[in-house]
């Protein structure tokens, strides 16, 4: 995955590490600060972005939080509540 590989991240990356390295980047790419290559350091920052963006909404997308609380205030059956929650899957 491009996106990974730009951000330099680990398959294990926890979301407070993604969210460390794409700060991190932006600081060192942001484009005021590299008046002499402003085209290299803006395309740079909007691939870094970019990146953050794509990594982002899959982990909206495709990884699911569960949440102890929601699931302890519920008076359903675990079998119930995993059909609500994934739709049988």
């Amino acid at each position: 995955m491009k996106a990974k590989t730009l951000l330099g991240l680990r398959d294990t990356a926890s979301l407070p590490e993604i969210k460390a390295r794409y700060k991190n980047l932006m600081h060192k790419w942001h484009p005021d600060k590299h008046l002499d290559e402003i085209e290299t350091a803006t395309k740079m920052s909007t691939d870094i972005i970019e990146a953050y963006k794509i990594i982002t909404e899959y982990i909206k997308a495709y990884e699911y939080r569960f949440d102890e609380a929601f699931i302890k205030e519920k008076t359903i059956s675990p079998h119930e509540w995993w059909n609500d929650r994934f739709g049988g899957r």
